[in-house]
């Protein structure tokens, strides 16, 4: 009986585990060059929303509005969250994912954010 309560106590919930786990990828990973162009500079977790979300800045020459087609961004990061076996998890609790692109230049600049909630995936 002992075990069990002690077990039980030491379980992570679902939003304890995916907020650890967000800050660990920052700071193990971040940041880190996605492509020749696309930096990703955090993930953090939402509770409020169950919101898994990810930071990217736009550098060099895509550091512009009109670098990206906002609607083949959305396909392709669809695309690739239906795929992603990784995210499971937090897929299979309904969890949502969040993009958020900036200027690396002015990062007060969004280029363009984009939200996938689980009729996406």
């Amino acid at each position: 009986m002992l075990t069990a309560i002690v077990f039980g106590a030491c379980q992570e919930s679902m939003e304890d585990r995916c907020e650890r786990e967000a800050k660990e990828f920052t700071r193990k990973n971040c940041p880190t060059m996605m492509t020749e162009d696309i930096r990703m500079d955090s993930m953090t977790f939402e509770r409020s929303t169950h919101t898994i979300h990810y930071y990217y800045a736009l550098t060099g020459s895509s550091d512009r509005a009109d670098s990206y087609d906002k609607e083949d961004v959305k396909v392709k990061l669809r695309d690739g969250l239906k795929n992603i076996t990784t995210l499971q998890t937090y897929k299979d609790e309904g969890y949502n994912f969040e993009y958020t692109y900036r200027s690396e230049k002015d990062p007060k600049v969004v280029y363009f954010n984009v939200l996938l909630t689980k009729k996406d995936y």
